[in-house]
């Protein structure tokens, strides 16, 4: 499992749709499972889950991402798993890590 976490100037929606363009309609497999949006007041908290298929490990990924304007500024945790092709070996051949470098790079703009 690939996981990264850093804050961005973006409210968690904004960011939401900046995530949604790169991955979802910057690829080829990309595609949305579900996401999951809680308002209260001025805070925030969105749960989007994404899958891809990797040619390298014929499997498809997962990634799941939380966004939070909690604090002040919107958090952003990104979490690859699903990638291994083997019953009890997690080898992926960088799949994850690709995966969940895709967030950061989509957002780099915006980190702080």
């Amino acid at each position: 499992m690939d996981i990264r976490e850093f804050y961005v100037s973006l409210s968690p929606k904004a960011a939401l749709d900046i995530l949604q363009h790169h991955i979802v309609q910057g690829s080829i497999s990309g595609t949305i499972v579900d996401v999951y949006e809680r308002v209260v007041g001025e805070r925030q908290v969105v749960v989007c889950v994404l899958e891809k298929y990797y040619m390298r490990t014929s499997n498809r990924a997962s990634l799941t991402i939380t966004l939070d304007n909690l604090e002040n500024n919107t958090k952003v945790h990104a979490a690859a798993s699903g990638g291994g092709s083997g019953a009890f070996l997690r080898f992926d051949w960088g799949a994850g890590e690709s995966f969940v470098s895709s967030v950061e790079n989509a957002l780099g703009g915006f980190i702080v």
